[in-house]
């Protein structure tokens, strides 16, 4: 296929005209981190990085470990601002940049440290690191043993793009940028989901009641407020990796002609992941014998709020009170006892629950609008690597 005008054809793909190809040994001078002996090693004890510190694009240096160190060994394994960190196992190529949030710190040999030779911006490295990675390129230098290993010297030898500086800046920052959108929305993201777990707290338990409510709350046992029965599917519904069907629907698996549910329901694993909720809403289904139903629900109860409540309670209750065996299973009689708190009057559970309901929708769109960007970032890192979109 012909190459097209302004680009060649190189053994890293295609690329720029204007774009070099070195290797990574020629771009940066790589170190491995201090080895770790406890019968070995001296010195003065001194915070480290290891392997599972480094994660993409972030450090984590909450709980770092010691280890005794010589003068020799400070001034060799001292990280500086702007080292580059990958991981030489595990997870091969995973990298991140020492920002220097701790005034000293160190690294062990599960790292390499790659500081660079002749201006390549380490930034962009991180990104190439993670496209290698994502796409499987470091696999044919790594050492397999067991686990994954990317040795030193073979390290050196990958081949790598090297656009003019001025335009790896430019990539670095465009990139940098969507990082931070995707930093700040899974911050958002995890504020929102412990307003929401607070939320949860307060509303279902009744420490706080929504405006215009009160009276004394109940406690009713799971059983003499709904219908609770195991699905009639058994292993012949198995769908094609062999894991049972949580609940099927007609819509969706033809040959099934009778169904047992044309309801609102609550279903809940009877054995394994017994923590797992879901709630149906519409249309005919059934599940799996091994799963239970919770239907007919009585006239002052809502649903939804038992939903909600059971994602919140059930899940540690169900666990303590499980058959132990080779899976884990909960007995119908059992669960039948599992106790629920309930406002006294339905329209308050319905209050509680749009509450509930529109955090989870808030939730949903944060999430959404997360997918979108990594999606985004993919496609900018496809285009803004290869060359195939210039920034300059």
């Amino acid at each position: 296929m012909a190459v097209k005008a302004g680009y060649k054809q190189t053994e890293v793909g295609v690329i720029p005209d204007d774009w070099d190809v070195s290797t990574v040994g020629a771009e940066f001078e790589i170190k491995l981190g201090k080895m770790l002996d406890s019968e070995k090693n001296v010195g003065v004890p001194k915070p480290y990085l290891g392997n599972k510190s480094v994660q993409w694009g972030r450090i984590d240096i909450s709980d770092l470990p010691t280890v005794p160190m010589t003068r020799a060994d400070l001034e060799k394994y001292r990280l500086r601002d702007g080292d580059l960190l990958v991981c030489e196992g595990g997870d091969v190529g995973r990298a991140a940049l020492w920002s220097s949030p701790l005034e000293e710190c160190y690294y062990q040999k599960a790292l390499h440290r790659l500081r660079p030779l002749r201006g390549f911006d380490s930034r962009l490295m991180v990104e190439l690191l993670r496209q290698w990675s994502d796409r499987g390129l470091l696999a044919n230098y790594v050492t397999q043993t067991s686990i994954a290993h990317l040795p030193r010297e073979k390290f050196m030898g990958v081949p790598m793009p090297v656009p003019p500086v001025p335009e790896q800046r430019a990539i670095a920052t465009a990139l940098s940028d969507v990082d931070a959108l995707l930093s700040a929305l899974e911050q958002l993201l995890a504020k929102k989901r412990d307003l929401k777990q607070a939320a949860m707290q307060q509303l279902l338990t009744g420490q706080t009641r929504l405006p215009g409510f009160d009276g004394e709350w109940e406690v009713k046992l799971l059983g003499e407020i709904a219908h609770i029965k195991t699905g009639s599917r058994n292993n012949e519904d198995k769908v094609e990796d062999g894991q049972y069907p949580f609940f099927v629907r007609s819509e969706f698996v033809e040959r099934i002609s009778s169904y047992s549910y044309d309801c609102e329901a609550i279903l809940v694993p009877g054995e394994g992941r017994i923590g797992d909720i879901f709630h149906y809403i519409n249309g005919r289904f059934d599940v799996h014998q091994r799963v239970y139903a919770i239907t007919k629900f009585l006239p002052d109860i809502s649903g939804r709020f038992i939903y909600f409540y059971l994602s919140k309670n059930f899940g540690a209750w169900a666990m303590q009170n499980t058959v132990k065996a080779t899976v884990d299973s909960l007995r119908l009689p059992t669960f039948l006892t599992f106790e629920i708190m309930l406002p006294p009057i339905k329209a308050e559970q319905i209050a509680i629950t749009s509450v509930l309901a529109d955090m989870d929708a808030e939730l949903a769109a944060i999430e959404q609008r997360l997918s979108k960007t990594r999606t985004l970032k993919q496609g900018m890192m496809q285009e803004l690597l290869t060359g195939r979109t210039r920034l300059l």
